[in-house]
């Protein structure tokens, strides 16, 4: 496998995956991640899956190229469907949107195990993703943003069964990426604030109401000026 097929992203969430590990990559497509966990003998074996046939077939076919085809499983299924009988302690979905990546968590109630931990991309709504987690008992354990074209959320989530107290801004951030605040943080908290700054000029023109998007620009700026530690 060249390595060099492993985005930001994919590196990002395999280095949440714990050694000796089961993984189920959801939405798998060429198989890399599992691919490259094997290869780098983290894990000890995966089950890739996808709702459509062709990205089932270019994972068998890339799986089979690395001489895997005895650690990794190919299945074509929706989201999590059939894929407790593998019976994976890692669940990774990386690459849908948030209110997908719950809608497929929601379906699958197996997934409230203390030995699974759900590692989570989501391209949109990471703020919806943190608050069904914790509304259903899904601890968020570690939290990355990385930068490719654009910056991306990675949720790394436990169930607990003990929801916590999170503010809006937490949900849009994430508690460990505002106590971290990183550059990439920083750069992701002004990308943000000129969404909201848009919405509200926005809602502005049409007379609407703007008490959400000033409350968030003002919890932004406080982020933005803070000059202490957290």
């Amino acid at each position: 496998m060249n390595f060099n097929k492993m985005s930001p992203r994919l590196l990002a969430a395999a280095e949440l995956v714990r050694g000796g590990a089961f993984v189920a990559d959801v939405g798998s497509d060429h198989a890399y991640l599992p691919i490259y966990l094997c290869l780098m003998g983290k894990i000890r074996g995966a089950v890739a899956s996808d709702i459509n046939e062709g990205p089932v077939a270019r994972a068998k076919i890339n799986i089979a190229a690395e001489h895997l085809t005895r650690k990794i499983a190919v299945v074509r299924t929706d989201g999590l469907s059939g894929i407790e009988d593998y019976s994976p302690d890692h669940i990774v979905i990386c690459g849908m949107g948030g209110e997908l990546i719950c809608e497929i968590i929601e379906k699958a109630p197996w997934t409230k195990n203390k030995n699974i931990r759900l590692i989570l991309q989501p391209m949109t709504h990471a703020d919806k993703l943190r608050a069904f987690l914790n509304a259903n008992g899904y601890s968020i354990k570690a939290e990355k943003l990385v930068k490719e074209d654009k910056i991306y959320q990675i949720i790394c989530a436990e169930y607990t069964a003990e929801p916590e107290q999170y503010s809006d801004i937490e949900l849009i951030f994430g508690k460990q990426n505002i106590s971290e605040r990183s550059e990439v943080f920083l750069e992701y908290a002004g990308y943000v604030k000129n969404v909201f700054l848009t919405r509200l000029r926005g809602k502005r023109c049409a007379g609407a109401d703007t008490a959400e998007e000033e409350y968030i620009l003002a919890e932004i700026e406080k982020i933005l000026n803070y000059k202490g530690g957290f």
